[in-house]
C-alpha cells in the first residue's frame, strides 16, 4: 500500500518555509514564491501598537531608575526633557518615515536611495549592523532585567540568586519559541501584556501620587534640596540637557514602530504604491505610543524621586533596577507588588517580542536580495531559530548583565534614530519643503549630539556595534561567494525584434556570439565574426550578436530585458542590461532554450590575465572571464547534461 503522508523531513521543511511570507505582508513580500495578501489585510493599528509597544513601554521597569542615578534630585525635570524630545524630534520624524517608507524598510531605506554600488551596500549593511545591535540587545537585556525582576522578588531571591544566567536564556528561548508558533500569537499575547501592565502602573502611579499629595512636605523637601544643590531653573535645565544622553533608552520603540507598518490595517482602496490607510494609522500608532509613554515617564520619575530614598537606587539597592516594584510592594502590599512583578517580568521578557519582529522584518528585506545571505534566509521560521542561538551567545558573552549592554542598546537606538531624522531631512529638501527641512535638520543635530555624547562616555556600545556590523558584513560576503555561481536573474523579457532573431535562427542551429561593445562601427563586428570562424573553425555568417552591459554590479537579482536592433544593416544584435555579463548570458541561453526546444550555442574569446583577478573582476563588478563563468552557471542551473546550452571558446 502506498503511503501518501509526506516524510518526516519533507515535513519538517515544510513547516519550516511555511512562513515565508508571514512578515511584509502587503508591502513588498520577502520572498520569491510568497503571495502577500491584499494590503487593508492586517491588524488594527492599536494591537499592532502594543507589539511595539513591549519594548517602548516596558523601559518603565528601568527607565526611573536610571534617571534617579543619572540626574538625582533633577530626575523629573530630565524626564521632562527626555519627552519634550520625544514629541518634538522622534516623533516628528518616524511620523514622516512612515510617508517615506510605507513598507516596513523604514529609515535604512530611504537612505538606501541614496547610494548606488557597492558603497550603498556597505552602508546599508553597517546601518543593519546597529540595527541588529539595538534589536538582539533588547532581546537579550530585556530577558536579563526580567530574570533580575524575578531573582529579587522577595519572595524568590533565596532559590534563585544563583540562577539569572539559566532564567534568562529559557526567556529568550520562550521568546523564540512564540514566533515559531507564529506571528499573530505574538501580537495577541502582547496586547494582554500591555493592557495588563500599563493597568498596574496606572494603580501605582495613582497611588505614589495620592501619597506625595498627602505628605505635603515631601514636595517642599524636594524643591528645596532641589534649589539648594542647583540654584535656578536655568541651571537645573543644563544639568538636565548634560544627562540627557545617559537617559537615550527611553527613545527606544520608534524604529520597531515602523518595521512593523506592513502588519497594520489599511484601507480597502490602499494599493502598494500608496497605502494611505496603513500610513494614517502608523501615525496614530506613533503619536498614540508616544503620548502615553511620556505621561507614564513624568508620573514615574517624579513619584520614585520623591517618595524613594536615594540610597536605594543604587546598586545593591531594593530599588535598583525596579524603583516603581519597589513601590509597589511598599505602598501596596505584598500581594500586589507581586503581581505586578509577574507583569513586569512578563512584559521584560516580551520586549523582545517587537525586536525580533524588527529583525524579521528587515533582514530578509535585505541580505536575500543582496546576494548576502541564503534563500531560506528569507523565511520567518529559520531567521526565529538563527536570531534566538545568537541571542544566546550574547547573553552568555555579557554573562546576563543588564548593565553591561546598557551601552550598546543605547548606540544602536541612538543611530538608528539619528540616521532617520538624517533621511527625513534629505527627503524634505528634495521635496522643496524648506520650513521641515530646517526643523529636521535641527532635530538631527539634537540627536547627533546625543549620539556622540553617549558614545564618548560609553564606548563599549560602538565596540560592540562594530562587533555586529563586521559580523554581518563578513557572514554576508562569504555567503555571496558561496552563491557567486547561482544563476540570479528572475525573468527574461523579449522585446518583439529579438523574439523576431530567435524564431528566425531556431529554423537553424541557433549561435550566438558574446561580444563587448566597443566603437560598435561595422568593423568590430566584422572582425569578431571572422574571428570566431577562425578560431572555431565554423563556416558561414549565421550568428547572432550578445552584448551585455554592466548597470549596478553589486545587485544580485533582477529582471532581464532583452532588446533586438540590427547594426550598419547587417548584424544581429541582442542586448541586455544586467549585474553580471555571466548570469545574463546563462539566463539568455536557458531562455531560448526553453522557448524554442533547441540547445543554443555560444562562442566567447579567452580573456587574458590571472585567473584569481578576473574571478574578483567578476565577483565585485561582474565583468572577468567570462566564458567558463557563464559555462558553470549553466551547469549549476542545468544539471542534465544533454539539454545545458553549449560553450565554446577559443
Amino acid at each position: 500500500m502506498a503511503l501518501t503522508e509526506d516524510p518526516p523531513s519533507g515535513r519538517l521543511r515544510s513547516w519550516m518555509l511555511e512562513g515565508l511570507s508571514d512578515m511584509g505582508r502587503g508591502g513588498g513580500h520577502t520572498g520569491p514564491h510568497a503571495q502577500p495578501e491584499p494590503p487593508h489585510q492586517g491588524q488594527s493599528w492599536y494591537r499592532v501598537m502594543c507589539l511595539t509597544g513591549v519594548d517602548y513601554f516596558s523601559t518603565l521597569g528601568y527607565q526611573p531608575g536610571i534617571a534617579a542615578l543619572a540626574a538625582g534630585l533633577l530626575s523629573p525635570v530630565a524626564t521632562i526633557v527626555l519627552v519634550l524630545v520625544t514629541l518634538a524630534g522622534a516623533l516628528p520624524v518616524y511620523r514622516r518615515v512612515a510617508e517615506e517608507s510605507p513598507h516596513g524598510e523604514g529609515s535604512i531605506a530611504m537612505l538606501e536611495r541614496l547610494l548606488s554600488f557597492w558603497q550603498g551596500k556597505l552602508f546599508v549593511l553597517t546601518l543593519l549592523g546597529f540595527a541588529a545591535t539595538d534589536f538582539l540587545i533588547t532581546i537579550t537585556l530585556s530577558a536579563a532585567d526580567a530574570s533580575t525582576h524575578l531573582i529579587e522578588n522577595p519572595h524568590l531571591t533565596g532559590t534563585l540568586h544563583d540562577q539569572k544566567m539559566l532564567i534568562t536564556l529559557v526567556l529568550v528561548a520562550l521568546l523564540g519559541a512564540v514566533f515559531l508558533k507564529g506571528f499573530l500569537e505574538a501580537i495577541g499575547v502582547a496586547v494582554v501584556l500591555v493592557g495588563l501592565y500599563l493597568g498596574l502602573n496606572v494603580v501605582v502611579v495613582a497611588v505614589g501620587l495620592w501619597h506625595v499629595v498627602t505628605a505635603g512636605h515631601v514636595i517642599t523637601d524636594w524643591s528645596s534640596a532641589l534649589t539648594a544643590e542647583h540654584g535656578n531653573v536655568f541651571a537645573m535645565v543644563g544639568v538636565a540637557l548634560l544627562v540627557f544622553p545617559k537617559l537615550a533608552l527611553g527613545l527606544s520603540g520608534f524604529e520597531t514602530g515602523v518595521a512593523v507598518m506592513p502588519h497594520v490595517k489599511g484601507d480597502p482602496g490602499d494599493t502598494e504604491e500608496r497605502p494611505a490607510g496603513r500610513i494614517r494609522d502608523t501615525k496614530k500608532l506613533l503619536t498614540t505610543a508616544a503620548l502615553i509613554m511620556s505621561v507614564f515617564l513624568i508620573a514615574t520619575s517624579f513619584i520614585t524621586t520623591l517618595l524613594i530614598p536615594e540610597k536605594e537606587f543604587e546598586s545593591g539597592g531594593q530599588a535598583n533596577g525596579r524603583a516603581l516594584a519597589y513601590l509597589a510592594h511598599n505602598y501596596l502590599g505584598g500581594v500586589f507588588g507581586t503581581v505586578y512583578d509577574i507583569s513586569t517580568i512578563a512584559i521584560l521578557w516580551f520586549a523582545g517580542a517587537s525586536a525580533m519582529a524588527g529583525l524579521l522584518n528587515l533582514m530578509p528585506r535585505y541580505l536575500p536580495r543582496y546576494g548576502m545571505a541564503p534563500h531560506w534566509a528569507r523565511a520567518v521560521r529559520p531567521m526565529v531559530i538563527v536570531f534566538t542561538l545568537i541571542g544566546f551567545l550574547v547573553t552568555w558573552i555579557f554573562d546576563a548583565d543588564v548593565d553591561a549592554q546598557g551601552g550598546a542598546y543605547a548606540t544602536g537606538v541612538l543611530v538608528l534614530i539619528s540616521s532617520a531624522a538624517i533621511a527625513v531631512t534629505i527627503a524634505a529638501r528634495k521635496a522643496g519643503q524648506r520650513g521641515w527641512t530646517i526643523g529636521f535638520a535641527v532635530i538631527s543635530a539634537v540627536f547627533l549630539y546625543v549620539t556622540v555624547a553617549n558614545v564618548i562616555e560609553r564606548p563599549d556600545g560602538v565596540k560592540i556595534g562594530a562587533c555586529f556590523i563586521a559580523g554581518i558584513i563578513l557572514v554576508s560576503l562569504l555567503s555571496r561567494l558561496a552563491r557567486a555561481f547561482e544563476l540570479r536573474v528572475t525573468s527574461v523579457r523579449l522585446d518583439a525584434m529579438a523574439e523576431r532573431f530567435i524564431r528566425d535562427i531556431a529554423s537553424r542551429k541557433i549561435r550566438f556570439i558574446a561580444n563587448d561593445p566597443d566603437q560598435r562601427d561595422q568593423a568590430e563586428y566584422r572582425e569578431k565574426v571572422e574571428q570566431i570562424r577562425a578560431d572555431n573553425d565554423i563556416p558561414g555568417e549565421d550568428f547572432v550578436f550578445v552584448e551585455v552591459t554592466v548597470l549596478d554590479p553589486s545587485e544580485f537579482e533582477a529582471g532581464l530585458t532583452v532588446r533586438g536592433e540590427v547594426m550598419h544593416g547587417r548584424y544581429r544584435v541582442l542586448t541586455l542590461e544586467s549585474s553580471s555579463i555571466p548570469n545574463a548570458l546563462a539566463a539568455l541561453l536557458l531562455h531560448v532554450r526553453d522557448i524554442t526546444g533547441c540547445t543554443p550555442h555560444i562562442y566567447f574569446e579567452w580573456t587574458e590575465g590571472s585567473p584569481f583577478h578576473q574571478f574578483l573582476r567578476f565577483f565585485l563588478f561582474g565583468q572577468g572571464e567570462v566564458a567558463p563563468v557563464t559555462r558553470e552557471v549553466l551547469r549549476e542551473a542545468e544539471p542534465d547534461r544533454a539539454r545545458r546550452p553549449r560553450v565554446h571558446t577559443g
